[in-house]
């Protein structure tokens, strides 16, 4: 436990080394540093659509594993996108709107793609014959998109199939 903080230290000023001798000019020329808004390799909404496809087509080939392997990648990389779109825009409203508005955009994004992954986990579920673990997933997609949205209809709708519900959504019409 000692040891633990002159090692942090030590491990930032190591850091600091490395990267005092670069400009911010020098920085933002190089790709390395945007390497986060990699459309496969990143953490955002391509990154995620990626490992989508991934894990479609291994759902496809009849891989269910893999298949629910990257559709729980996707599923944790949304959620966390999501939850970190929400806290730099609540950081900054009311100091720089342009900020806000393209987190809470992102966001949308994020919890589209949050309720995809879910519908399809949920469909490979069934597929698996376990409909019982398909019943949560399904759920949240519900209470994120709301009943309203398409993704809400269709996951009430699953449900309905499923009978863990029993009475239809009569505005789905």
């Amino acid at each position: 436990m000692r040891c633990r903080l002159p090692m942090t230290a030590l491990a930032l000023l190591a850091g600091l080394a490395l990267f005092s001798g670069c400009s911010p000019e020098e920085k933002s020329s190089t790709t390395a540093t945007r390497v986060l808004a990699e459309e496969v390799n990143g953490f955002n909404v391509s990154a995620v659509n990626s490992l989508l496809k991934k894990g479609d087509a291994a759902s496809a080939r009849g891989d269910l594993e893999e298949a629910r392997r990257y559709y729980d990648k996707s599923r944790n990389a949304s959620k966390q996108l999501l939850s970190f779109y929400r806290d730099i825009s609540g950081s900054f409203r009311g100091l720089d709107a342009r900020i806000p508005r393209e987190m809470d955009q992102k966001g949308r994004e994020a919890m589209r793609l949050l309720a995809n992954t879910n519908l399809r986990l949920a469909a490979l579920f069934r597929r698996m014959d376990q409909p019982e673990i398909a019943v949560p997933v399904l759920v949240e997609v519900v209470r994120l998109m709301t009943p309203v949205k398409p993704e809400g209809q269709k996951a009430y709708q699953r449900l309905l199939e499923l009978g863990f519900v029993e009475t239809p959504y009569s505005a789905a019409n």
